[in-house]
């Protein structure tokens, strides 16, 4: 039932729009929670006088702005406005950088502290790991060879500037243990251990390089001092800062690094085939991947890869755009089928694959139907089966719907806003918001390319309600304990702002400007506890342009302390509480205590997200389809492979050959289930050595995959195809290497691992004033 008010608080708040059971209505200095009875609940006093906002402008005419959280809970932002022109070959521009004390609320130009000189904004601001609060901004010196860095160690509250005797190809990169060390790539390795102050170099003509756990160093070079001939690429590593080097694979492609596993695709010898290997000790023991028969004009691409296990995607023959992920052992080594059809574009490797951080074991994407159709489906127990979204109870289903009452959600991510659909952003959930999942969807029997509606999900996944009608920019504050969506528009101006206290179900709208702003983005502390958030956007005349942020602090809104009273037991994955049987996932039960809908409080900063598991009996729900089985749809029970009905399963691992004998299931890596039922499982050593050219003969190849490789996201991507074997024939690149971040929550805005940066672009992160 959708409920509109129209009561407006004494100082300029009013209720946007409610679309579940209870809303509160702002009237004067009292609020009433009202439920769909109209009985008066609970007054609670939720207004204030004047809204907590300050406004800054910014005096310059720069044509993108890059924005650096530095250290954690600190209120410090470097903000660095550049603008530039190409001239022949060279680029004209000047950057400004400007400092916050107080999240935004007000800057101050320091661009003096980096002597005004131009910095490179490819490269952006590189923020220390922890709260080192180390920066570094690198610069660009005309008529050098050389390159210039400006670094602080107090937050950026001084710079002291460093001249390089090389010019960087990459982002300057942090020990994630030692902020004081650093890495670069310019055409070889350099390594400095205090700061930038000294620079040596580790090695000549390196192509990729990569943190690996505490000290440790991965990096693919050339003798041959090519990196486009990346067949013949070796893989080596330090643990030591390049004192000693030892390599680990050779004839390598590419390789990458997810959880504990590290991958290298490598040539096998035999013309231009390549196969994937993945090791869990640093390269010191390999084991070649191993799945069910591939064909060799297909591609593969690990999607996502933790301490338990790897996703791995398996094309189907012909660039049919779908394919099957495969699911592996706690070893990296051993796949089965998860779930076929999977989406996956041939034309730019979009996949709308996407990891809910906010409940384990929760994984979103969608399947390419029979009728060509892009449809949503969820697994809860980390690949193990997959099923539609739940219909919202408060939604109708749309033009796409065969059945006006049978219908699902669907959500959009990266294939939506690769066709152009009005998307803002992806899908969103944060660890410490246990459940929440904030997401643009349509709700039929197939994604609808119509303007979508945000959904909003409480629990993981299992059920939603939509919240917000129309395309928004959205941010998780404090916990989950607070909500906030600018609505989406690229030709008009925003004065306004909606947020939440109850997860979605109601929200508010504040009108934060008289003087109506260009919206370029929505900013918040990484991490998801703050209380402040920014908007961001520009003011256009005939006669000025200039940045404008304006921050919002809702601390002054909710001004109480949440105490134990207003938190409620939650039992994940579970629908009756009350049911011993209920909740069992992975193998155990986990126990929440969350915020109640109706208390408006603060969480805070140091709010840890508190959980009491419990293990659970073994069930059929614990297991996977094993090697050469798989799940039917709508079905739990494993059946073998019709392709491999009746053959010996035989696969290799540590060098030898062995032959696996199962009943068709293997306990999901992670799953702490204990005594129950346990399906018969063993593999017997059959005493054969495999043989494989990654380092010797080590390893016997069965199943080849002839693959091009390219990286995405930091993980291994193998696409084979006539169009890429033509580009490759041409000296053509089809992508770059692998970009040093996690997922784009949006079009927008890019948080990097490392450095908590999140820069605008039109069209591409940044967004360039109009001249």
């Amino acid at each position: 039932m959708l409920s509109v008010f129209g009561l407006k608080c004494a100082f300029g708040l009013q209720v946007f729009v409610c679309l579940d059971k209870c809303c509160f209505i702002f009237i004067s200095q009292q609020c009433f929670n009202t439920c769909k009875s109209s009985q008066i609940v609970s007054v609670q006093l939720f207004c204030f006088s004047v809204f907590p906002f300050l406004q800054y402008a910014f005096n310059d005419l720069s044509g993108s702005v890059s924005l650096a959280w530095v250290g954690d809970g600190t209120g410090v932002i470097l903000a660095l406005t550049t603008f530039q022109v190409p001239f022949f070959i060279v680029r004209l521009g000047q950057s400004k950088l400007y400092r916050s004390e107080n999240y935004g609320k007000s800057f101050q130009d320091v661009t003096n502290l980096i002597n005004n000189t131009f910095i490179r904004t490819e490269f952006g601001i590189a923020i220390g790991p922890e709260n080192s609060g180390k920066v570094i901004l690198t610069a660009e010196v005309s008529g050098s060879r050389g390159s210039r860095i400006f670094v602080s160690d107090d937050f950026g509250n001084s710079f002291t500037h460093q001249d390089l005797p090389f010019v960087p190809q990459m982002q300057i990169m942090y020990n994630p243990s030692d902020s004081n060390v650093l890495l670069v790539i310019s055409n070889d390795l350099w390594l400095s251990e205090n700061f930038g102050g000294n620079w040596r170099k580790i090695h000549d003509m390196v192509c990729l390089v990569k943190w690996g756990v505490k000290n440790t160093i991965f990096f693919s070079t050339n003798l041959n001092g090519s990196c486009t001939d990346r067949g013949m690429l070796t893989l080596r590593r330090t643990t030591d800062y390049g004192k000693t080097i030892k390599t680990v694979a050779s004839k390598i492609y590419s390789f990458g690094l997810g959880g504990r596993f590290l991958f290298a695709s490598v040539m096998t010898g035999k013309g231009t085939m390549r196969m994937i290997h993945v090791s869990v000790d640093q390269g010191e023991v390999w084991n070649m991947a191993q799945l069910p028969p591939v064909g060799h004009e297909q591609f593969y691409s690990i999607l996502a890869a933790n301490d338990d296990m790897v996703f791995m995607h398996v094309d189907e023959p012909g660039d049919t755009g779908f394919g099957t992920i495969y699911v592996s052992d706690d070893r990296g080594t051993v796949y089965s089928k998860s779930l076929e059809r999977h989406l996956y574009t041939t034309t730019g490797g979009e996949t709308d694959f996407t990891n809910v951080t906010s409940l384990r074991g929760v994984f979103i994407t969608s399947v390419l139907a029979e009728d060509s159709s892009v449809q949503s489906v969820v697994s809860f127990d980390q690949g193990g089966e997959w099923v539609p979204l739940q219909k919202p109870a408060n939604s109708k289903c749309d033009a796409t719907a065969k059945d006006p009452d049978e219908c699902s959600l669907h959500i959009h991510a990266a294939y939506s806003t690769a066709m152009k659909l009005n998307i803002p952003m992806l899908p969103l959930s944060e660890p410490n918001a246990v459940g929440l999942i904030l997401a643009h969807g349509s709700v039929g029997d197939a994604i609808s390319v119509m303007r979508p509606d945000v959904y909003v999900s409480d629990d993981g996944g299992y059920t939603w309600l939509k919240a917000l009608i129309g395309p928004h920019h959205y941010a998780i504050l404090d916990s989950g304990g607070l909500l906030v969506a600018v609505e989406h528009s690229t030709i008009q101006p925003v004065n306004q702002i909606k947020f939440s206290t109850d997860e979605g179900q109601c929200w508010a709208v504040y009108n934060f400007t008289q003087d109506p702003i260009y919206f370029t983005g929505l900013a918040s502390e990484p991490g998801a506890r703050s209380m402040n958030v920014s908007i961001w956007g520009y003011r256009d005349s005939i006669i000025s342009q200039s940045w404008v942020s304006v921050t919002i602090d809702f601390r002054e809104l909710l001004t109480r302390d949440c105490v134990d009273s207003d938190y409620v037991q939650w039992l994940a994955h579970s629908d009756d509480i009350s049911d011993p049987n209920d909740g069992c996932m992975l193998g155990y039960k986990e126990r929440f205590l969350r915020l109640r809908k109706d208390s408006v409080c603060w969480n805070g900063r140091d709010y840890q997200v508190n959980t009491q598991p419990t293990p659970c009996l073994c069930t059929l729900d614990d297991f996977l389809c094993d090697f050469g089985y798989y799940r039917k749809e709508n079905s739990s029970e494993c059946v073998e492979q019709p392709d491999l009905k009746g053959q010996v399963l035989e696969f290799c691992l540590h060098g030898k050959e062995e032959q696996l004998q199962t009943s068709g299931y293997r306990k999901i890596p992670g799953d702490k289930c204990e005594g129950g039922t346990t399906p018969e499982r063993k593999e017997i050593d059959l005493s054969k050595r495999c043989v494989s050219d990654l380092l010797g003969p080590e390893l016997l190849v069965n199943i080849f995959l002839r693959v091009n490789v390219f990286l995405c996201f930091g993980f291994l991507v193998h696409r084979y195809s006539v169009l890429q074997q033509h580009a490759e024939a041409n000296g053509i690149e089809g992508v770059d290497d692998p970009l040093e971040t996690n997922h784009t929550q949006n079009g927008k805005r890019e948080f990097h691992d490392d450095s908590d940066e999140v820069q605008w672009k039109h069209s591409s992160f940044i967004h360039r004033l109009r001249e």
